[in-house]
């Protein structure tokens, strides 16, 4: 390594290193127009998906639905054997698929959950700023085939922003959402389909038990499908 490419610390040498063997790897679409418009959205977004980490760390096979570009898909990478990540959109897959890393396999397919379920069978599915897009009239259907490609001891997470933060959403967050809920209201709608179902609440980073009135952002996870 020439000394103009040496850093002042020796243990930092292996950033240039790394930025020669590997290149830097790109944005996904949508984590760049956030990076672009609103860096601190994506705090929110990877805390998501931390949360997620957690609750399907171990796990063998996962899906998630949704995905957008899968930037912070790696998170949940990390914790699981396999994750499959999905979108309707082949503009997002495309993407995705365009920054595949082979330290971090994520297998990316397009797929609309409303036209049917997976024919494999998953350990843990999750959903994370989905179901808020999806019309009140598909709301079942959504579900439906969800816990049809979950096994019987699969674990779903569901997580959207509160109909109570909707005052405050940007104008880009609020242009699709169609089907916000209140705590109570998501988790009466998945008791239909669940047995066991628990929720927390978020602000910002911050997941927590507290208030669900004063949360921007709720999460649901549920066990012990009924059908």
């Amino acid at each position: 390594m020439s000394s103009e490419n040496k850093t002042k610390e020796s243990q930092y040498e292996r950033l240039i290193r790394y930025k020669e063997n590997f290149g830097i790897e790109s944005l996904g679409l949508m984590t760049n127009q956030a990076w672009i418009d609103d860096p601190k959205r994506l705090t929110f977004t990877f805390s998501r998906y931390k949360f997620v980490s957690k609750i399907l760390n171990g796990l063998n096979d996962v899906l998630e639905i949704g995905c957008a570009d899968a930037f912070a898909s790696r998170i949940v990478k990390q914790s699981v054997n396999n994750l499959t990540v999905t979108d309707f959109d082949k503009i997002f897959i495309d993407d995705v698929n365009s920054r595949q890393n082979s330290k971090w396999p994520i297998k990316a397919i397009v797929h609309d959950i409303l036209k049917g379920p997976f024919n494999d069978k998953f350990d843990g599915a999750y959903a994370l700023d989905v179901l808020e897009h999806i019309k009140p009239s598909d709301e079942n259907i959504f579900i439906e085939n969800i816990c049809s490609s979950l096994n019987d001891h699969g674990i779903l997470v569901i997580g959207i922003p509160s109909i109570e933060s909707q005052e405050y959403a940007s104008d880009i967050s609020k242009e699709g959402h169609v089907n916000c809920k209140s705590m109570p209201e998501l988790k009466s709608f998945l008791n239909i389909y669940f047995h066991n179902i628990f929720m927390f609440s978020m602000n910002d980073e911050v997941v927590h038990t507290g208030f669900h009135k004063m949360a921007n952002y709720i999460f649901a996870v549920c066990c012990s499908k009924k059908i």
